[in-house]
């Protein structure tokens, strides 16, 4: 059962929240190029890179499993925002939006994955 991920909420926001963590990371020193800049660019992307992926298999079940992969970069970019504002890469208004958004991205999966189970 295959789902078109352009349509879901959470793709959506999922591309928008990549692209703000593009910008906030620009900021980042130029030796955290290949250190933390990179990271928490690929734990970003790859939110939205696993629900466009498991979209395309051939079950719920599989689906299921890329949103919880999606859901645990999600956790894996709040983890690397915190650690770049103990390192004061930025401020903290900024950085707490950006973990909001990833909470709330999280929390959107969830629930996809609670509706897919059910039907």
């Amino acid at each position: 059962m295959q789902h078109n991920f352009r349509e879901l909420k959470v793709w959506q926001r999922a591309i928008q929240y990549t692209t703000d963590i593009y910008r906030y990371s620009q900021r980042f020193p130029k030796e955290e190029q290949f250190g933390l800049t990179s990271q928490i660019r690929r734990a970003a992307i790859s939110i939205a890179l696993n629900i466009a992926e498991g979209s395309g298999g051939s079950s719920n079940i599989e689906f299921v499993r890329f949103l919880e992969i999606a859901r645990r970069s999600a956790y894996e970019t709040m983890t690397a925002l915190e650690v770049s504002l103990r390192l004061e890469y930025g401020n903290v208004t900024e950085i707490e939006k950006l973990s909001k958004e990833a909470d709330e991205i999280a929390a959107m999966l969830t629930g996809l994955v609670k509706t897919l189970k059910s039907a």
